[in-house]
């Protein structure tokens, strides 16, 4: 009896579309990073690209819960003297709404060069439309829908 490894050549690239309006910032990122390991497939490996593409569309329309916009912040380094730079979440919001979510996606991602590919993945829009209508993407409810 063999284990199923699933090979590169054996992946097929899948498109999905997800809509973030009045979504809470961390389950969405949550959703699309499982949906960009391919943990949604029955053919899930961790150390497979499983091809999977997210559109993220009204990016600029995600909540964060709690004092999260005033006190959550955002740092970098340039690696030069004098080269750190800090941003609270209301201030990266309000600058480029689009790297708040992008930074979500990333932290729960692989780390490597596994985790830089499957970012690669993500398209964020602050609006409703996208150009990707010729790859047939397939719509993603995030929120699960009570009976």
């Amino acid at each position: 009896m063999n284990t199923y490894y699933p090979k590169t050549g054996d992946v097929q690239e899948k498109w999905y579309v997800v809509d973030a309006k009045g979504e809470v910032l961390g389950r969405l990122a949550s959703r699309v990073a499982a949906i960009l390991r391919g943990k949604n497939l029955p053919t899930f490996h961790p150390a497979v690209d499983p091809q999977a593409h997210v559109i993220v569309l009204n990016a600029d329309k995600v909540i964060l819960t709690g004092r999260k916009l005033q006190q959550k912040t955002y740092s970098s380094h340039s690696g030069y003297p004098g080269g750190y730079k800090e941003a609270t979440a209301q201030e990266l919001f309000n600058r480029k709404p689009t790297e708040v979510l992008r930074h979500a996606i990333k932290g729960m991602l692989p780390k490597g060069t596994l985790g830089a590919t499957m970012l690669t993945h993500v398209r964020i829009y602050t609006d409703d439309k996208h150009t990707h209508q010729a790859q047939k993407p397939e719509v993603v409810s995030i929120t699960k829908k009570r009976a």
